[in-house]
């Protein structure tokens, strides 16, 4: 089955839509650039709404490892998403376990994600100067090239995530903008992009061998 995790969450609202669309995972985003940025302490009030078993993603860009831990105990994060331009040895000193996100712009790609050992590999595309939630897609079939679990991310949407699930069996499918209204989560768009991932992996198994 393709885990769905949907990321910005900013409000309570959209924590509450995440959690009864049938997400597994949500993302809160600590790069104060960011549009969707949220404080610690906000996340920590957004992650006391979730049920239990709904996988907490705290997202950094190029932080120092010490602000990564503090921020990861403060709000009680399951995984540690490192977004920037982290080198190998910065990930393995974390405490916490980490997805390398990899900023996509053809399979040179695949020679980076060698060098790391984390415990799975976030694959974007690559805007010069933008570190995730552009809205671009890239060649998603270099997924099926990576030999550790994917999440796949960049400019998916409920029209187009099946395709990219198809083309790329990902471990994971991540969400952001794809599922956003006028800059906001819209609950209509993220019900319909579950939706959609769990009917992919239907026709999926109807076409297996």
């Amino acid at each position: 089955m393709t885990r769905v995790k949907i990321c910005g969450i900013r409000t309570a609202s959209a924590a509450l839509a995440a959690a009864e669309a049938g997400a597994d995972a949500v993302g809160f985003v600590f790069y104060p650039r960011s549009p969707r940025f949220v404080t610690p302490e906000q996340a920590a009030e957004l992650a006391r709404l979730l049920p239990p078993f709904l996988v907490r993603v705290g997202v950094f860009v190029n932080p120092p490892v010490e602000l990564v831990e503090r921020v990861a105990d403060r709000v009680g994060l399951d995984l540690v998403q490192l977004h920037g331009d982290e080198p190998p040895e910065v990930c393995a000193r974390l405490r916490h376990r980490v997805v390398k996100a990899f900023r996509v712009q053809g399979p040179e790609v695949l020679r980076q994600i060698r060098a790391y050992r984390v415990s799975a590999v976030l694959l974007d595309a690559h805007v010069p100067g933008r570190y995730g939630g552009t809205g671009w897609c890239f060649d998603w079939s270099l997924a099926r090239q990576v030999d550790r679990p994917v999440i796949l991310s960049g400019g998916l949407t409920p029209e187009n995530v099946a395709e990219a699930i198809r083309q790329a069996r990902p471990y994971a499918v991540d969400v952001s903008s794809g599922v956003e209204t006028d800059g906001e989560k819209d609950p209509r768009k993220i019900a319909a992009f579950v939706r959609a991932v769990r009917q992919a992996d239907l026709q999926l198994q109807e076409v297996a061998p």
